[in-house]
């Protein structure tokens, strides 16, 4: 009995040391898109520096985590998320389309010049870094130590949510002024559903690469999009 209490209680600080971790990285990236608004290239360093740090000093902290095994690639099981990832790909084209002639996107372009820096003169290089870079972060941070991690601590169904709810919100305070109301909350409950989805894929894989995928799919079609926005396509 009470090893049972005090394994309860282990995992319990476990839980809330990864949720702290994971609110703190929100917070202060929150905090830098919304009221520090540097370049783009000052933004993304922080960025890698708070997403790679936090997760390592929790694994400092509890030394019977490893992330090692989040990095070993299998080709099995990478099939279906390449599909996935083209299916989703050409989804979010379509859906610009269809919804272009209904909302105004024209104020993405100017928010990203005006708050970033981001124009279409250095949109090649973003494109590359969002696609390859900032989406390998992401799946590291929101499934790898958010989902994975919290789910060998917790319960499946509260790690999913908590996961996805995180990888949603935290991209509130950077798209606020982007888009209409209306366009702002279908993103984000797509944002949502996609964090749901990414954590289903890694979960049957135990590694990021296949949400990897799927997300730098949607980073291509988003960029895809902001080509056309910027005049380069």
């Amino acid at each position: 009995m009470e090893s049972g209490k005090a394994l309860e209680i282990i995992n319990k600080k476990s839980i809330y040391s990864i949720m702290f971790f994971i609110i703190l990285g929100c917070i202060i990236m929150a905090w830098v898109d919304a009221i520090l608004s540097p370049s783009y290239a000052v933004k993304s360093f922080i960025k890698l520096l708070l997403f790679l740090v936090l997760p390592i000093v929790y694994s400092f902290m509890d030394k019977g985590v490893s992330f090692r095994n989040l990095f070993v690639f299998s080709k099995r099981g990478m099939v279906f998320p390449i599909l996935l990832g083209i299916a989703v790909y050409l989804f979010i084209i379509a859906s610009y389309f269809i919804m272009s002639p209904y909302f105004d996107f024209s104020k993405v372009t100017v928010e990203l010049e005006n708050n970033i820096g981001v124009n279409k003169g250095n949109f090649v290089f973003v494109s590359l870094y969002i696609s390859f870079i900032n989406s390998l972060l992401e799946e590291f941070f929101f499934r790898g130590f958010a989902f994975l991690t919290l789910k060998k601590v917790t319960s499946r169904k509260f790690a999913y949510f908590f996961s996805a709810t995180a990888f949603s919100v935290y991209h509130i305070a950077m798209m606020t002024s982007w888009f209409t109301p209306i366009l702002f909350i279908l993103l984000i409950t797509s944002l949502l559903v996609a964090g749901l989805l990414f954590n289903w894929l890694n979960e049957k894989s135990d590694n990021i690469y296949t949400s990897w995928m799927v997300h730098m799919c949607a980073n291509f079609a988003i960029n895809t999009i902001g080509f056309m926005l910027f005049g380069i396509l």
